[in-house]
């Protein structure tokens, strides 16, 4: 039997073009199964907690996309897994981006980070921004980690393009033999703003037919960008039938999420990075308290800084 081949794909609908909105869709995760219960689908849109890592991290056009594209994977392959669990991405590519981590739980709970989110080579020759480059050669790393296991299950492939979708496709054929479309993407404006950012990823289940294989075929390629898309008012639900196409849908059984950035809540950081103080040494302590009379901390992912005063390191000692 014929399976569709793993590729970064596009967008269309039931023959409808998305509805028109004066805005941009809400940031949302849609998942829905076709209407033949052969294809599951996950749709995101990410505009809003894209521009969110961006303003935290100060990224450059090139590094926002990377970064960007590298958290909506995440959402993809993390959302709407088993209680509590949580999947990591890595691309470690020689690409002056360095890492590009991402984080996510199964409720649409997402973070990141890059090594130097200042990284912004030239334009392709297309005129668009040059992530893989920016990546470059290197290993991309999935996690998925639950409370209950006794070690994370961690899968590993070499970056094919560096471009994310590509490569997380590679990676759920290769490590998890899952057949899958995946796209993400994330478009910058004249301002340097997020556009608008989102994605799908679209799995062939194991009993799909011929039938339904074909018909992806056909509406995928056909897809106009997923920034597009989401540019011109496709919500999350909405880019989701696109995808499906002449294939319909089930929404009274889809399931919806709202991505969200973190966790980065201060009181919360801030236990965490007193349990690390405590965790220190007493003469290293003493020493900073000897030499700064504070201590200030910032979460890579968060970009929040937190001052413990004197009397809280002593209190650590």
């Amino acid at each position: 039997r014929r399976r569709a081949a793993p590729a970064a794909a596009a967008s269309h609908t039931r023959g409808a073009a998305c509805v028109a909105h004066a805005t941009l869709a809400d940031d949302e995760i849609y998942r829905v199964l076709s209407a033949n219960q052969e294809v599951s689908v996950i749709a995101v849109v990410g505009t809003r907690i894209v521009a969110d890592a961006a303003a935290r991290h100060k990224t450059a056009p090139t590094a926002t996309a990377a970064l960007g594209r590298t958290m909506l994977g995440a959402l993809l392959l993390g959302c709407f897994k088993g209680d509590d669990e949580t999947v990591q991405v890595n691309f470690k590519g020689d690409g002056p981006l360095g890492l590009v981590t991402a984080i996510s739980d199964n409720t649409g709970l997402c973070k990141g980070m890059v090594t130097n989110p200042l990284a912004d080579p030239p334009l392709r020759s297309d005129g668009k921004l040059n992530v893989g480059a920016a990546v470059g050669l290197g290993v991309l790393t999935v996690s998925r980690a639950h409370p209950e296991w006794k070690s994370p299950y961690t899968g590993m492939v070499p970056i094919v393009t560096g471009e994310i979708a590509e490569d997380l496709a590679v990676y759920l054929q290769e490590s998890e033999q899952t057949n899958s479309a995946i796209a993400v993407g994330v478009s910058i404006n004249k301002e340097l703003e997020v556009r608008s950012a989102g994605g799908y990823m679209v799995q062939v289940l194991p009993f799909a037919s011929d039938e339904t294989i074909s018909a992806l075929e056909r509406i995928i390629p056909s897809l106009p960008s997923t920034t597009d898309m989401i540019a011109d008012g496709c919500s999350a639900q909405e880019m989701a039938e696109r995808v499906l196409g002449e294939l319909g849908s089930l929404p009274e059984l889809a399931t919806r999420y709202t991505p969200r950035y973190g966790p980065c809540d201060p009181e919360d950081l801030r236990v965490r990075m007193m349990r690390a103080l405590a965790s220190m040494g007493k003469k290293e302590v003493e020493d900073i308290i000897t030499e700064q009379g504070k201590v200030e901390m910032t979460c890579e992912f968060c970009q929040v800084t937190t001052v413990f005063s004197e009397q809280e390191l002593l209190a650590a000692k």
